[in-house]
């Protein structure tokens, strides 16, 4: 015979916390094990190499003070820089470089392949990197394909087929703004000043300025300004449509992952 269970239990006493709990996590590389990718490596090996040749080729063939100053030639070094050592930790089964890092360089390369070809194509005169005021060829002509077709081009396809999507943020858009600002300033003082490696300096007018569109002594300020209120504009819409199609396109690096054993169909 059991004893019958009374209808109010006297409460326990709280049991004295002598030490703060310590928080308890399993890292990811214990659950998932990292994933060597080589062809990704040797494929990103390549497109840094294409760029850093691109940009070697095109100091060769102009003044290098003023082609460093450009924007393609800026970006395709960050390019050539962020591309090498993606390829390593792609190769070495490391963690990714930051999204905020690799979308920001794909931005500007990206940019700089749209600004050539739809503002800078088809001007009279004509623009050049290494030769300006006259229409570049042969070896010039290489030079302006590469820096802004073949590597922007290289760049998106490894972004659209060898990268994980959903890694890029809304929030990042704002701070990859921050550098086209600072290069429009550096840009603007650069040619009001006419500091060494200007075409003005040498005594050519006119050509102080590296883009035709931000030539104060053709346009003036007001113009100039307006001008790069528009080029900010399409940047923040171009990392707004980077970041959502980051989010709707497929993942190209899914894979299976191995677990030791297979489910069967229910018996019975």
């Amino acid at each position: 015979m059991t004893a019958p269970i009374p209808r109010d239990i006297p409460e326990l006493p709280a049991i004295p916390r002598t030490h703060a709990l310590i928080p308890s996590y399993v890292p990811a590389a214990a659950v998932v094990a990292p994933v060597r990718r080589p062809l990704v490596g040797v494929f990103r090996l390549l497109i840094a190499g294409l760029a850093a040749a691109t940009v070697a080729l095109t100091l060769l063939l102009g003044s290098p003070v003023r082609v460093l100053g450009h924007f393609a030639v800026q970006s395709t070094i960050l390019l050539a820089l962020v591309t090498a050592a993606s390829a390593r930790r792609a190769w070495t089964a490391r963690k990714p470089l930051p999204s905020a890092l690799t979308g920001a360089v794909l931005l500007y390369t990206v940019m700089t392949a749209l600004v050539d070809h739809l503002l800078l194509s088809d001007r009279t005169p004509p623009f050049s990197v290494t030769t300006p005021g006259t229409a570049p060829t042969g070896w010039h002509q290489l030079a302006d394909i590469l820096l802004h077709t073949v590597v922007p081009a290289a760049a998106v396809l490894d972004w659209l087929l060898l990268t994980a999507p959903g890694a890029l943020r809304l929030r990042q858009a704002a701070s990859w703004l921050v550098y086209p600002a600072v290069y429009l300033v550096f840009t603007l003082v650069r040619g009001a000043l006419g500091l060494p490696g200007t075409v003005a300096a040498k005594g050519e007018k006119g050509t102080r300025y590296l883009y035709p569109f931000l030539d104060v002594a053709a346009h003036g300020y007001r113009h100039v300004l307006a001008n790069a209120l528009l080029l900010g504009l399409a940047f923040y819409a171009l990392a707004l449509a980077l970041v959502a199609l980051d989010h709707a396109r497929p993942n190209p690096t899914r894979h299976r992952t191995k677990t030791g054993f297979r489910l069967q169909p229910p018996v019975g």
